[in-house]
């Protein structure tokens, strides 16, 4: 009898070419299959939320599988944790309804960028966390955070060369929050979903405003625009992180 497993998996994901499996490198949906061939003897595939890019982290990552072991959902996760490394781990695992899919059923997810504001770098953020070395105006970073919440084209915000089948996405929630010690600080956004690189380029854009480069009122604009050349830098990827995802 097949079964539906669903699993919470987290991960650094600093040493991983991204979640999805891909010949250029070792993915954390790759380590997950080959653990689940070990303990099943099945090549099973992973469904996942979505993709996370080579270097972001999961707090929160959805995955799927199916399977035909009558292991019990609950103890999947300690069986794959005895053999995959430290920087990943499956938080909770259970048998979800037949129906259930990890991608195709999503209606929110949420992601956090870190930010480090010193002089000097964190050595314990090193990996989770950019380095900002110049003060930021918080004020100017909270009003254009606010300005993309709502539906919109974020065509300016996608990465150049990617054509998905619209770029129409809604966000709910676009802020920024003080971390717990001075000098770091957070971007929490969330939305119905994100375009490639939508989230960095977002956090590259506003870093901009919060420097004085650009005003808060340029974001509709740009929006408005749907022009990626007029939208600021990818923001490097150590400071993202998948938090959660809503179904």
């Amino acid at each position: 009898m097949t079964r539906r497993i669903r699993m919470i998996v987290q991960y650094d994901g600093t040493a991983y070419a991204g979640w999805q499996t891909q010949p250029n490198g070792l993915a954390v949906q790759e380590r997950l299959e080959q653990e689940l061939y070990k303990i099943t003897g099945e090549a099973i595939r992973l469904h996942a939320s979505g993709r996370t890019d080579s270097g972001v982290h999961a707090r929160a990552q959805v995955a799927h599988f199916d399977t035909q072991s009558r292991i019990p959902g609950p103890k999947f996760a300690y069986a794959l944790n005895c053999g995959l490394p430290p920087d990943i781990r499956v938080a909770f695992s259970q048998e979800a309804p037949a129906d259930f899919h990890a991608r195709f059923q999503v209606v929110r997810k949420h992601y956090r960028y870190a930010l480090w504001q010193s002089p000097h770098g964190n050595p314990f953020l090193r990996d989770t966390a950019l380095h900002i070395h110049h003060p930021l105006d918080r004020s100017l970073l909270e009003q254009a955070a606010a300005m993309v919440v709502g539906e919109h084209d974020f065509g300016a915000f996608k990465a150049v060369g990617i054509t998905p089948k619209t770029t129409w996405r809604t966000v709910f929630e676009s802020r920024w929050v003080q971390g717990e010690c001075p000098g770091l600080l957070y971007y929490h956004v969330a939305g119905s979903g994100f375009l490639y690189n939508m989230v960095r380029i977002l956090v590259g854009t506003l870093l901009e405003v919060g420097r004085g480069a650009r005003q808060p009122e340029d974001m509709p604009a740009l929006l408005e625009a749907r022009d990626r050349r007029l939208a600021g830098p990818t923001a490097p990827p150590e400071g993202l992180c998948l938090m959660k995802v809503d179904y």
